[in-house]
């Protein structure tokens, strides 16, 4: 019984003390025009992920709830463009977008920006970088996704598979 239960303990330590499995999602890293940027009516949203993305999705939408992209959104690599319908009048609009991260899972997010009225300058904010770093914590303008219930899940599975052979060990001594 003592060598079942050191097994149960030296397997529970060991997978307790390894770290947990790197987590593959991407971030979005900058965006044109960016988080909070007021510019000229653009003719392309353009969206730069810190990893190469697929399965892309982005909308531009207007206060009223219009949509404003023309098309399907094209990516290459890391880089996703989505092309503008028309002149996008002056006012507020929310980029949405939706990508599949290198490890599978779905990654979601939106920021906004304002097109100004007339021409001229194209920013008074910066478009580098679109939204916090990934070391910093995701806010209501950027959604992630997490896989970390699974690796507790598998942990516990684990735990009982090694106890369950531990006991049947034990008993077969006996």
């Amino acid at each position: 019984m003592r060598l079942a239960l050191a097994a149960v303990a030296t397997a529970l330590l060991g997978v307790l003390v390894t770290a947990a499995p790197a987590e593959a999602h991407t971030t979005l890293t900058s965006a044109t025009p960016g988080k909070g940027a007021t510019v000229t009516a653009p003719a392309q949203i353009r969206l730069t992920f810190a990893d190469p993305v697929r399965f892309t999705g982005v909308v531009v939408e207007d206060a009223t709830g219009g949509h404003h992209e023309s098309g399907k959104s094209q990516a290459v690599d890391n880089h996703v463009t989505e092309a503008v319908a028309g002149t996008l009048a002056p006012g507020v609009y929310t980029v949405g977008w939706r990508v599949v991260a290198p490890d599978g899972h779905p990654v979601t997010g939106e920021y906004k920006f304002t097109v100004k009225a007339g021409g001229g300058a194209a920013s008074t904010a910066p478009t580098t970088p679109a939204v916090a770093p990934a070391t910093q914590p995701a806010t209501s303008a950027e959604k992630k996704t997490s896989s970390a219930g699974w690796w507790w899940i598998g942990l516990v599975v684990l735990v009982v598979a090694l106890a369950g052979g531990g006991l049947a060990l034990a008993r077969r001594r006996r």
